[in-house]
């Protein structure tokens, strides 16, 4: 495979479907004492490409993360709904912004990762596919065969993102945090055949692993990758296990099951969660685990443990 001069900057976002996007940006709101901020803000001076919808995204941003909500039904491309409708919230996928894109998409070209552009249409030139009336270059990985619909595209002005300001640094955790977010610590795929995640994320992409072992708290075994400026686990579940329950509803393609965040104290965590209505899943000395069906489909994780790749060393 020849060299390719490319760098996977930072995670974009995650993406994460809802049923109702307003209640999502309430719950976020007063879960995470964060606000959201629709994707329409952007197009009020410039407007959007022939045909785009802009009013099927919101955006939140949470300490080193960019978290992006998407009603399926709002979003409509040439026709055509691109994505299936959910009767229940969902974490979906997420991907990266790229420096020197073409490069990327041609080292994951040959290693015969398979992708498809905006409109699911097949890549099988020597350049990426490019947004639907513009010339940014965009493209995604195929589920089947990676395991989760990745995403690519070149770093942009983007005004939502609280990260592309000059001189953007993680934020130190204010008193008025009512979860005390300190930052991510990582994204856990479930799947029963990493490898898939792995040829993308490690052979193509040139992410670096930085641990591996047991997740006791999920109850599987994990593959930790670091990646620009986050940490992805490809964990998989023990047979019995929540868990392996929300991978099996999914199989055989992989399931973006979780963020974990790093906190300053579980206890703080524990009574806001307590006094929004969130139950706790599962609860150890360091992490606790949310319960899905009371917090927007997610099992979200908080720790007071140091990140995976930190813990490695």
């Amino acid at each position: 495979m020849a060299d390719r001069d490319f760098r996977v900057t930072r995670l974009y976002h995650p993406s994460h479907h809802v049923t109702d996007l307003r209640e999502s940006e309430a719950w976020f709101e007063r879960v995470f004492g964060r606000p959201s901020r629709p994707m329409a803000e952007m197009t009020r001076n410039a407007p959007a490409s022939d045909g785009y919808p802009t009013d099927y995204s919101t955006f939140t941003p949470i300490s080193d993360v960019l978290f992006d909500m998407i009603d399926p039904k709002r979003y409509v491309l040439d026709g055509v709904q691109r994505y299936a409708s959910v009767d229940r919230p969902h974490l979906k996928g997420f991907g990266w912004y790229v420096d020197g894109i073409t490069d990327a998409y041609r080292s994951l070209r040959d290693l015969g990762v398979k992708m498809v552009g905006q409109l699911d249409e097949s890549t099988d030139g020597d350049d990426p596919p490019t947004a639907p009336g513009s010339p940014m270059p965009i493209f995604f990985t195929v589920a089947e065969d990676s395991g989760l619909r990745y995403e690519f595209l070149p770093q942009i002005p983007f005004p939502l993102d609280h990260r592309l300001a000059p001189g953007w640094e993680i934020p130190p955790v204010s008193d008025d945090d009512p979860l005390g977010i300190v930052r991510c610590s990582h994204h856990t795929v479930l799947t029963d055949r990493p490898e898939r995640g792995l040829r993308v994320v490690v052979d193509g992409l040139g992410g670096t692993v930085v641990h591996e072992g047991r997740d006791e708290v999920l109850g599987a075994r994990g593959v930790y990758v670091r990646l620009a400026d986050a940490v992805f686990e490809y964990a998989t579940p023990d047979r019995g296990t929540a868990a392996y329950a929300d991978w099996e509803g999914n199989a055989p393609a992989d399931t973006y099951h979780s963020i974990t965040w790093q906190v300053v104290d579980l206890d703080r965590v524990a009574r806001h969660l307590a006094a929004q209505g969130v139950r706790v899943r599962t609860r150890t000395d360091q992490t606790l685990v949310t319960d899905p069906d009371t917090s927007l489909g997610i099992p979200w994780g908080f720790t007071v443990a140091p990140a995976p790749a930190e813990a490695a060393g």
